[in-house]
């Protein structure tokens, strides 16, 4: 991936929407606070991209949690209340690939490589769904375990009747109300 930076117009933009988003939802990272997450990202200018990335796609990044088991790294995820502005995608290329006719204009798994994140697991998402209620009117696909993938399938969550469903689905199919969340580790 070719070095992406932010102007520092646009750093200062989003550090501030950052910095507000991270104020108004304390009860998605408690007991942290906002200069120690900011002094991570201004050592980080690719991952400030990457979130920028996920901000322009309306994922709305917060951070979710801070794990101390990996040497403080620090979780954003899209906290968006539907699933972000990159829908009607396949899971993957080799999905997108097979499809002969209607191929949507990509995939998710690459254009999470593209913005420098990753596909949430389906335990990320079920954490997510802990602090909130996510994905009402859309679905999200969610990293699928190799051997669903090798069958052809690939997996997607939402949230229906105050549940979290976990489904299936051919890798090729998409969907204008299927998208995915992503998290990116600073």
């Amino acid at each position: 991936m070719t070095k992406k930076k932010l102007s520092k117009e646009q750093k200062e933009a989003l550090l501030e929407t950052l910095r507000t988003r991270f104020s108004k939802n304390m009860n998605r990272h408690k007991n942290l606070e906002w200069n120690q997450i900011e002094e991570k990202l201004l050592e980080n200018p690719d991952k400030l991209w990457s979130l920028n990335e996920m901000e322009i796609t309306e994922g709305e990044p917060d951070v979710v949690t801070f794990n101390d088991e990996t040497n403080g790294e620090i979780l954003f995820f899209d906290c968006s209340p539907e699933s972000p502005k990159r829908r009607s995608l396949c899971y993957d290329y080799q999905a997108w690939n097979a499809r002969k006719a209607n191929k949507p204009e990509g995939n998710a798994v690459d254009k999470a490589a593209e913005m420098g994140i990753e596909i949430l697991t389906e335990a990320q998402y079920r954490k997510l769904q802990e602090l909130g209620k996510f994905d009402l009117k859309t679905s999200s696909w969610i990293r699928t375990p190799e051997k669903i993938r090798q069958m052809g399938g690939a997996v997607f969550c939402d949230r229906r009747y105050d549940t979290v469903f976990l489904y299936h689905n051919g890798a090729e199919s998409y969907y204008a109300a299927r998208g995915f969340r992503g998290c990116l580790k600073v």
